[in-house]
């Protein structure tokens, strides 16, 4: 006889995976786009400083370290008819689209170089700013969905397969379109502005799609307590298990952003193939497009500890062999791209597969859900990698000389460091961290017994606790 205090099994349509993973397309375009690009076409295009143009993002992402918790403690707070997280999904899809499209326009503000320069590096803060925050309001309240449209431990590793399909889906339709831009458009003025224009349209219908595909199963969980935001804060800080996690993907991305922002220097400098990089890119992120659907069905047997460790090591590998590379050996970088994809795989499935587990430990424990709150801390770490990385890439080609027709050989060794050593460092961190990770399979089930217990009113059981196992901060 089935036990009526164990976790169901929750199966969702088909119809309703495909909806919510549209809702990631945009970002993945918008980030492949920026991660892969922004740095190389504020030097090479629209010609600024190494320095001035690694600031620009830095200053958008603090703009986000305030931003995002404000956003996320708002959107557990709203009440709304489409639902708390789908109300800001509809008012941020256009902003979202518009000011990523203002990012690739080069105005002409100055006949003076000296002036002009500065004017753009404004510019180019303003536009980031407004577009982080539009970024945010849309991207943040999709991923607290998660939790709320399933509470089965494989069902949410399913459910994000078909998110990251979607993500990797929007980076390879933007990296096509770059590549046949490049071989079309001779202007790379038009290239960046036809590639920001598309890019804009494709993220505002493919999140109405997701606010459309995901109303009927949307069900609002517990209203959120109104707790200042720096209590939520200390109280999302206080969960071990939410430290690992937040310490396994700040890696995991901060290696990915370093290697798709040194790329198109890489390509261009190291290997002499020109401005032709969006091949690179392409292969990587096709080998992870395939590789995504394999790591979910591995993580039902395994678990997604293991298919973790299995990702990176071959990622790890890839990565290390990069700096080793030589001019002309571009069938080799091919096969390099396609171990990273299969590492890549698991740095878009894991972490954000280990994060819904995580916030039920903490309704277990304060009888609250605030998946809001969470999430705001794994988006601002997804965009902080990306600003941080931007930032090392631009400081160290302005401390190195870097000129775009002839870097020095400092330079060039700088690139060649930045792309091998660097990212296989933060690698091997992640991976210890993941060592660490305390919610398993079995662990997760418990957590979910004793949340249906106390949700049917067993108030012996309610009263007993997380699970006897050392994953909260006593302090």
């Amino acid at each position: 006889m089935t036990d009526p205090l164990l976790p169901k099994s929750e199966k969702l349509s088909l119809s309703t995976k495909l909806a919510y993973g549209a809702g990631d397309l945009g970002a993945g375009l918008t980030a492949t786009l920026l991660g892969l690009s922004l740095q190389f076409f504020f030097t090479n295009v629209a010609g600024l400083s190494p320095l001035l143009a690694g600031t620009v993002l830095l200053i958008g992402k603090i703009s986000d370290a305030i931003n995002d918790p404000i956003i996320g403690v708002m959107s557990d707070r709203t009440q709304s008819r489409w639902g708390r997280r789908h109300s800001w999904m509809l008012m941020g899809a256009i902003p979202f689209g518009f000011f990523f499209f203002l990012q690739w326009i080069i105005p002409r503000f100055s006949a003076d170089p000296h002036l002009n320069q500065w004017a753009l590096f404004w510019y180019y803060v303003a536009i980031g700013v407004l577009f982080n925050i539009a970024f945010t309001a849309v991207n943040l309240p999709y991923t607290a969905l998660t939790p709320e449209l399933t509470q089965d431990y494989n069902e949410r590793t399913s459910l994000n397969s078909f998110r990251f399909a979607f993500s990797i889906s929007g980076s390879i339709l933007i990296l096509v379109g770059g590549f046949f831009a490049d071989k079309m458009i001779a202007s790379p003025t038009q290239r960046y502005w036809l590639l920001g224009l598309g890019g804009g349209i494709l993220s505002i219908l493919s999140t109405y799609w997701c606010v459309w595909g995901t109303q009927e199963r949307y069900t609002t969980s517990t209203t959120a307590e109104s707790i200042p935001i720096l209590k939520q804060i200390k109280i999302a800080l206080s969960n071990r298990p939410f430290l690992y996690v937040m310490g396994i993907y700040l890696c995991s991305w901060l290696a990915f952003q370093l290697t798709i922002t040194i790329i198109p220097y890489f390509v261009k400098y190291r290997m002499e193939r020109g401005d032709s990089y969006f091949d690179v890119a392409l292969i990587v992120q096709m080998v992870a497009f395939i590789m995504l659907f394999v790591w979910s069905a591995i993580s039902k047997r395994i678990g997604k500890r293991m298919v973790y460790f299995m990702g990176m090591s071959v990622w790890i590998i890839a990565q290390a062999g990069l700096f080793f590379l030589q001019p002309g050996q571009v069938r080799l970088m091919y096969l390099l791209s396609m171990m990273a994809g299969v590492g890549v795989a698991t740095a878009y499935l894991i972490p954000w597969s280990m994060l819904p587990d995580v916030i039920e430990l903490d309704e277990l424990t304060t009888g609250k859900r605030r998946e809001g709150t969470f999430y705001a801390f794994m988006t601002l770490l997804q965009k902080m990698s990306l600003a941080l990385a931007i930032f090392i890439v631009g400081l160290v080609l302005e401390k190195t000389g870097f000129q775009p027709l002839d870097p020095p050989e400092s330079a060039r060794l700088a690139i060649q460091v930045a792309i091998g050593p660097l990212p296989t460092i933060i690698l091997l961190v992640g991976l210890v961290l993941a060592y660490f990770y305390p919610i398993t399979p079995e662990v997760h089930a418990e957590i979910l017994l004793k949340l249906r217990e106390r949700r049917l009113g067993l108030d012996e059981a309610s009263q007993q606790g997380p699970p006897q196992m050392d994953v909260m901060d006593e302090s």
